[in-house]
């Protein structure tokens, strides 16, 4: 009888291209491939360690000389609403809620193209055709779920979110730029708070915090948030008094970066 060791995931890097959050930097991203029967527990594992999940790709940042983006989540525990979030989940008091399976609708990819074009029509998804659409919301190996909002029947936010062994990971969020006064970018993210505490769920991964970016930084709004730093999540207790260590010797190579990553029931692959 032949006796074969499992095969450990692959880690590869991009080259380096602009930031799209921070002017004047240069980005690099380690990733692996999502695939087989160990997908979820590899999506899990990593998800644990700052990693974000597209399509069948997990990946983290690597950059050379920056740090400043942290992936975050909410610790449901710890999360009180502020006065402002308050307002926000009255204002939306008779938004319905309908989660489905990861499948792709015209209505989706509608509203899509109209929140693409009024908030980042200059992105790196401005292009996205019908086809990639589809291909972001059903290409997933693991539990998936899409979260749609309705006002009536008028679908006006969705958000394709996995669901992980310790919480919600909101992949990527859309909402419909008409309904600027109902913050229903935040709303969401409360609203997955809610399901996630009622699933007795205790994290809310929302991707990544990058402080300095207008883009990004929206997420230090919201309290009982985590950072990934340095192999651990830690509380953000002062948003505007962090400053994120950017020198080049604070990044660990590559091969030390994979060598300390965990994957699922193995020690860092240092020791393998």
């Amino acid at each position: 009888m032949l006796h074969t060791l499992p095969i450990a995931p692959q880690f590869y890097v991009t080259a380096p291209q602009p930031c799209p959050y921070l002017e004047g930097q240069m980005e690099r991203k380690l990733f692996t491939a999502l695939q087989g029967d160990s997908a979820a527990r590899l999506n899990d594992s990593l998800s644990k360690q700052g990693f974000r999940r597209s399509q069948n790709v997990l990946y983290r940042p690597s950059c050379t000389e920056c740090a400043a983006c942290l992936s975050a989540r909410i610790n449901v525990a710890e999360f009180r609403p502020t006065k402002s979030q308050k307002r926000t989940i009255r204002r939306n008091r008779d938004i319905a809620r309908q989660a489905t399976s990861p499948w792709a609708t015209e209505d989706q990819y509608a509203l899509f193209r109209t929140y693409l074009d009024a908030r980042h029509a200059d992105g790196g998804m401005a292009d996205m055709d019908v086809f990639e659409f589809s291909a972001m919301i059903e290409e997933t190996p693991v539990r998936s779920r899409v979260v749609e909002y309705h006002d009536q029947s008028e679908l006006v936010a969705v958000s394709l979110t996995d669901v992980l062994s310790d919480g919600l990971s909101m992949v990527y969020s859309f909402f419909s730029p008409d309904y600027t006064g109902s913050s229903l970018g935040t709303y969401m993210i409360l609203d997955h708070i809610e399901i996630a505490r009622e699933a007795g769920l205790p994290y809310v991964y929302l991707g990544y915090w990058v402080p300095g970016s207008t883009k990004m930084g929206y997420k230090a709004n919201f309290s009982g948030l985590e950072v990934y730093m340095g192999g651990d999540w830690t509380m953000l207790r002062d948003p505007e008094a962090f400053r994120p260590d950017n020198h080049p010797l604070s990044n660990d190579p590559i091969a030390e970066q994979v060598a300390n990553i965990q994957l699922p029931d193995r020690h860092p692959t240092k020791g393998l």
